[in-house]
């Protein structure tokens, strides 16, 4: 059953490529051939598999998708906002069709389930739409000017080609909320994915060119599948970007902050998250154990938005930690494709490797393993990447607490006061998400008062991942500060102007400042 089920996902995404075998993973306008290009063999983390092969971007061939894209910024940039906005909105439509195919490639290129690989899809398809309306709504302000017969006002432009770094654990939707916001917006994006995840980037830019070009724009979403050296770095330094997003680490994303920002370009940063789930002794209980339980659960522990630590109030906690104990203990792991299953594999050995040290680190400094904390062999996997869902009761000054593992590994901690918790929340240095479960108003409140969370996002019952597209996303200290999809987020890919208009005779300056010429 489970073999079979993988072979029939594979047969379906194959519609997705042209060529079977070896696909292209540089599209400049075209789709530049393989030959004499380095190639990266992609594997499934689900069984070890090859999945595919991708030949990647020479340095011949960034100049001409650097001058793709220097061409296609102009000729889009005078297209009207609201027509860029319907062309996107073709593009999510396009996705939408396709959407089964896509998810299943989600799923055996980076191991999430099967609903978690068509949510990523939807996500897309959702920006799309939401890019569409929001193309008739890049407003600027008018201000009132203090001379007469002046007019201010700000508006806003495009920057141009900008560039997208992405990370594996989305392979397509954060690329999306970059990508489809700057193109109403009037940018051209350029994408560098994940080297563990160039197949579904591939794909996806094959779909959004192919609509582009049935309308007679041109392409607008060009991509370079590389390696750090040949594609990354010459990203970051290159001028001719104003503009690069980056998700991924926090050491990564620091280097990336410094590169772009000495030749005074600008970083979007979304980087890791250390996210806490406060339970308060007024909670519903059975409602803060599913969001724990997804939260720290889904994508395998693999989102920049899991549930890493478990903060729970000294009256609940051993009924709280023996409940998720049992819940955990029910979870199906293993093929993600198989309607049981609840978490999959992690993306390759080195995380499977980061998982187990961290174990044993946190157990070095005091953890005790409640659950878990051993590689997980599937007798029908054998090359696959399975973990066993983890919880580690800790205590507070543990140092392993300060890092993120991208892996199932929940921290249970306790407190007494709610100023307490506030405190344990905020102790870590990054701040992406957190979460509340009280039915007090009043702790609510707190956790979402200046003096609360600390984070960029907060819930209240309701977990840490899993965030909508509409508000904007991202975090602050360690996590960057950057924002992305909803929101006002599509300021960050203008450049704003603030225009004068004097529709006088005279010439009266600002602030009464006065230049007699005789």
């Amino acid at each position: 059953m489970t073999q079979s089920t993988i072979a029939e996902a594979r047969a379906r995404v194959a519609s997705l490529f042209e060529q079977s075998t070896l696909s292209s993973g540089v599209y400049a306008g075209r789709w530049i051939e393989s030959k004499g290009r380095d190639v990266s063999t992609c594997i499934s983390p689900i069984d070890g598999e090859i999945i595919g092969s991708v030949s990647l971007a020479h340095t011949v061939d960034y100049e001409e998708v650097l001058e793709s894209a220097r061409c296609s910024a102009q000729a889009w940039s005078e297209i009207p906002a609201p027509v860029r906005g319907y062309a996107v909105l073709q593009v999510a439509e396009e996705l939408e069709r396709h959407k089964k195919d896509l998810g299943l490639l989600v799923s055996l290129e980076v191991g999430k389930t099967v609903g978690e690989g068509q949510g990523e899809i939807q996500e897309m398809i959702d920006i799309g739409r939401f890019a569409a309306g929001l193309s008739r709504q890049l407003y600027g302000l008018t201000m009132p000017s203090e001379r007469t017969a002046h007019r201010l006002q700000e508006q806003w432009h495009p920057l141009g080609p900008i560039g997208v770094i992405t990370a594996f654990n989305f392979p397509s939707a954060v690329w999306s909320w970059n990508a489809f916001i700057a193109a109403v917006v009037g940018d051209v994006t350029i994408w560098k994915p994940s080297s563990d995840a160039p197949l579904t980037a591939i794909a996806v830019t094959r779909l959004a060119n192919d609509v582009l070009s049935s309308l007679g724009h041109p392409p607008v979403f060009l991509l370079l599948c590389g390696n750090g050296r040949t594609v990354g770095e010459r990203l970051l330094d290159d001028r001719r970007l104003p503009l690069i997003s980056f998700t991924g680490s926090v050491s990564t994303g620091r280097h990336v902050a410094t590169r772009v920002a000495s030749r005074l370009g600008r970083s979007l940063l979304e980087l890791g998250g250390n996210n806490a789930a406060v339970v308060s002794e007024k909670a519903d209980m059975e409602m803060g154990l599913r969001a724990v339980a997804f939260g720290a659960l889904a994508t395998s522990g693999q989102r920049c938005t899991s549930t890493r630590r478990l903060i729970v109030q000294e009256s609940i906690y051993r009924v709280f930690l023996d409940k998720l104990t049992r819940l955990y203990s029910t979870v199906g792991v293993g093929n993600p494709l198989e309607a049981n299953v609840l978490v999959g594999p992690l993306i390759n050995r080195a995380a499977v490797d980061g998982y187990l040290a961290a174990i044993e680190e946190a157990q070095k400094q005091g953890g005790r393993l409640l659950c878990g904390g051993r590689e997980k062999d599937i007798t029908q996997l054998p090359g696959g990447f399975y973990v066993e869902p983890t919880i580690i009761e800790a205590e507070s000054d543990m140092p392993i607490l300060q890092q993120e593992t991208f892996a199932p590994i929940l921290y249970a901690l306790r407190y007494s006061a709610f100023d307490e918790a506030v405190a344990i929340h905020n102790s870590v240095p990054q701040g992406l998400s957190s979460a509340i479960f009280t039915t007090d108003l009043r702790e609510a409140e707190q956790f979402l008062a200046a003096s609360g969370s600390d984070c960029g996002l907060v819930n209240v019952n309701t977990g840490t991942a899993g965030a909508e597209i509409g508000g904007a996303f991202g975090g602050e200290k360690d996590t960057g500060g950057g924002r992305e999809s909803g929101s006002d987020a599509w300021k960050a890919y203008a450049r704003r102007q603030t225009a004068c208009v004097n529709y006088g005779r005279a010439l009266p300056l600002a602030q009464g400042v006065r230049f007699d010429i005789d």
